[in-house]
């Protein structure tokens, strides 16, 4: 059976600790594997501007041996209307792989019923599965573990990062507490998912409107802009309910005093994060970022694999 990431809970609990259990070994040692050697094709295909999920996916396709073919949606077929249906049937039959990168996951949805290999979600509106995984490596690599952890995010609590944390931190047995102004809530469809991940996990889930209480004691503070892509027009009036959320040095003493600090980039400065956060001793951003390429490649390998 052909096994697809569009979601975090397309692994369970196990085969999450395999992928993030292989990414460690693939970063001490980044050249031992080459599933793709050949080499072997992967689509890697852009709807949406992209700088981490571009370098990471072509530099990690290339060094598992394989040839990353990167395709601009709207210099393709894709771009003219074609229908997703008939590009999948096109790649499958070249490709080992499809990553794409676009809004709606129905998008996403709609290429792997079709697909006849794996299909991995680089981002939708509602989920951003790739971005958690290098998360819950970096949290495991500095705290040692990553079962018991308390994950607040804080923000814009209905975004793909919300959603992601809310699945991926459930799976790993993470207390995970979300908290953002009213109106901007996750999918309750999703809090609902999680809560029913998390009752098998030993963590939990939780919905948190105060901010300090959402931050106290967290051993893991994490955020995201406030004005996603496709969201330009609503920065106005995002701005004054979202500034209480902000992840800044007030939010850090409310944490754990060995909390660390995550964001996904791009970051707005002094918006979101502030930039003594962001540059200060507990962020482990530029190791998160880092980290995409290490659990990708690890997750490709698994899927891969899995799907033979």
């Amino acid at each position: 059976m052909i096994r697809h990431f569009l979601r975090d809970d397309d692994l369970t609990p196990d085969e999450l600790v395999q992928v993030l259990d292989l990414a460690d070994r693939m970063k001490a040692d980044r050249f031992a594997y080459q599933p793709l050697a050949g080499p072997k094709s992967v689509a890697v295909i852009f709807d949406k501007p992209s700088t981490r999920t571009r370098v990471s996916f072509a530099v990690g396709i290339a060094e598992l041996g394989g040839y990353p073919l990167v395709i601009d949606a709207q210099a393709s077929q894709l771009g003219r209307g074609e229908t997703i249906e008939d590009t999948t049937r096109v790649l499958d039959r070249q490709c080992a792989a499809i990553v794409w990168r676009t809004f709606g996951q129905a998008r996403l949805e709609a290429m792997a019923r079709v697909s006849r290999v794996p299909v991995v979600n680089a981002l939708t509106d509602e989920f951003h599965p790739c971005q958690v995984l290098a998360d819950l490596q970096t949290v495991r690599e500095r705290k040692g573990k990553l079962a018991g952890l308390t994950l607040t995010y804080l923000g814009d609590a209905g975004n793909n990062m919300a959603h992601s944390y809310l699945l991926g931190g459930a799976l790993a047995g993470m207390h995970v507490r979300v908290s953002g102004p009213e109106g901007y809530d996750p999918d309750p469809a999703v809090v609902t998912r999680a809560q029913k991940i998390a009752a098998e996990t030993g963590g939990s889930v939780a919905v948190v409107r105060d901010p300090r209480a959402a931050a106290e004691g967290a051993d893991v503070l994490a955020t995201d802009t406030w004005v996603s892509m496709g969201q330009e027009g609503e920065a106005e009036q995002r701005a004054a309910p979202f500034l209480p959320y902000a992840l800044d040095e007030a939010a850090v003493e409310w944490s754990a005093p060995d909390s660390i600090v995550l964001h996904c980039l791009p970051a707005y400065r002094d918006r979101e994060i502030a930039s003594s956060v962001i540059d200060g001793p507990r962020s482990a951003v530029w190791d998160e970022a880092e980290n995409r390429l290490h659990a990708q490649k690890a997750l490709l390998t698994f899927l891969l694999e899995a799907s033979r």
